[in-house]
């Protein structure tokens, strides 16, 4: 009788598990999932660049003295032959002065020379003096003239280094922040020589250095799809903050040659900048479209796995299973990756969990619309 009860329990029991065994068995996890598009997509890099004035003159003492006067606002617009500094003058009006004496002295000369030499000349006509004593007469006179010509010259030279003195604006444009206070002495090393510069800021140049490779793939990218040279094509500047500024700009300048040291090529666009947002000095990164491909494959970038250089993403199969799916890959494009091979439009791929999801697993795909994080 007690193994019949036994007999009976036991039975009950394992009815008992078996039941629990169902009831709890897991719903497949939901996973979000995006379905792949093509669009036209023209693949971009970033350059490090730097911004330079359309002009960029530096304003130099060209000569040596203490600073008198500042005639100008730091920041400001100032115009062509506006006075920016003055130089203490007193030193080279001393110097013009004692020119200026030289050359009276040299005149007194030349014409005491002149004076012998019309007194000796009819003298010599009638042999009242020797040939000898009218050629010396002569060569004073032509000496006294050297001497007035090389004192007039000093004098020249002395008033254009008074005239050094008037610091005056070579261009209009924007000045920076002074180098030099009043009273300071200029001109001469250590001391400041360059004391400003002035920009002319309503386009500005933008250099940055290609390695030799992307200036290749540039180059035939723009002759190959623009039929004509790359300055033709136009690039993005992406300021500081990661804005996109809002004028395009063009190459106009490519160095002759490669860098041998750096294995680089500097190249130079210009940008309008008719708010004067650009400064001279400002780091950002140039935008070049380096290759445009018809109804391309794109995915977020955070949907792929990296292996040793090797790329997967997980694709939603029948039945809801997740398979393993290599992919090739031509680049990035913004926040996604443009596919060579191995998707196709329509095809649903896990888009995160990617941890979590292994192959053959089944899954409740939830369908999620990616939106970029790069704005045009």
């Amino acid at each position: 009788m007690k193994s019949r009860f036994a007999a009976i329990g036991l039975t009950l029991l394992l009815f008992s598990c078996g039941k629990d065994q169902t009831v709890q068995a897991p719903p497949p996890p939901q996973i979000h999932v995006i379905e792949v598009i093509s669009q036209k997509v023209n693949l971009e890099k970033d350059f490090v660049a730097q911004i330079y004035g359309k002009m960029d003159i530096p304003i130099r003492a060209r000569t040596e003295g203490f600073l008198e006067g500042i005639h100008f606002q730091e920041g400001r617009m100032v115009k062509k032959g506006d006075l920016l500094y003055t130089v203490d003058p007193d030193p080279l009006r001393e110097n013009v002065n004692t020119a200026m004496s030289q050359l009276a002295e040299a005149k007194v000369s030349l014409t005491q020379a002149e004076n012998d030499l019309a007194r000796y000349q009819p003298l010599a006509e009638i042999n009242a003096i020797s040939q000898k004593d009218l050629d010396a007469a002569i060569s004073k006179k032509k000496s006294a003239e050297a001497m007035v010509e090389a004192a007039q010259s000093r004098v020249n030279f002395q008033n254009i280094q008074l005239g050094y003195t008037s610091i005056k604006s070579p261009i209009s444009g924007l000045i920076g922040k002074t180098n030099a206070k009043v009273g300071e002495f200029v001109g001469r090393d250590p001391n400041p020589v360059i004391l400003n510069t002035v920009s002319i800021i309503d386009s500005v140049r933008v250099e940055f250095f290609l390695s030799e490779n992307d200036y290749l793939q540039l180059f035939r990218e723009y002759q190959e799809n623009h039929n004509q040279a790359q300055r033709s094509q136009p690039l993005k500047l992406i300021l500081a903050d990661g804005s996109v500024f809002n004028h395009e700009g063009y190459v106009d300048f490519i160095n002759r040659q490669i860098d041998a040291n750096t294995g680089t090529i500097l190249v130079q666009a210009t940008f309008p900048n008719p708010e004067s947002l650009i400064r001279p000095g400002q780091f950002a990164r140039v935008r070049a479209s380096i290759r445009s491909v018809e109804n391309g494959v794109i995915i977020p970038q955070r949907a792929v796995n990296e292996f040793q250089g090797r790329f997967f993403v997980f694709v939603v199969g029948e039945g809801n299973q997740v398979r393993q799916q290599e992919v090739q890959i031509l680049g990035p494009y913004r926040d996604y990756y443009l596919i060579d091979s191995g998707l196709k439009e329509g095809d649903q791929v896990v888009l995160e969990a990617l941890q979590k999801v292994a192959e053959g697993l089944v899954i409740e795909p939830v369908p999620f619309q990616f939106e970029s994080q790069y704005k045009d």
